[in-house]
């Protein structure tokens, strides 16, 4: 069987994140990457986007699932994410999601943490 892989490089959002003061206040930016690994199960037909994974509905799940409520941790947003695309969409086989925060700390470029799954 062959595996179509689905990419996100540096999708931005602000979500409500964090356990410090100034975070449960306010939103703060996020950066996801995401590798989705997709079994390939029927050619592709260009003219019907049922063929494939509308990769515009991955994208609709992270951000929903980033942006829906508040989490205190990183790593259960992350756990979340990962759950929500293997719920959602049976077609996925592997997942890497990397969520980071761009604003964290003035010495770094971002902090963030990084999951894969697979079924």
């Amino acid at each position: 069987m062959s595996t179509r892989r689905i990419f996100f490089s540096q999708l931005a959002l602000d979500a409500r994140i964090g356990i410090l003061e100034h975070e449960l206040r306010a939103t703060q930016p996020l950066h996801i990457d995401a590798e989705i690994d997709v079994d390939i199960s029927q050619p592709v037909h260009d003219q019907n986007i049922q063929t494939v994974l509308d990769y515009r509905l991955l994208r609709n799940a992270i951000v929903q699932e980033c942006t829906q409520a508040h989490v205190n941790l990183l790593e259960t947003l992350i756990e979340q994410v990962v759950d929500r695309l293997l719920r959602d969409f049976a077609e996925i086989s592997r997942v890497r999601i990397r969520i980071s925060k761009p604003n964290a700390f003035s010495d770094c470029a971002a902090v963030g943490i990084e999951l894969q799954r697979s079924r």
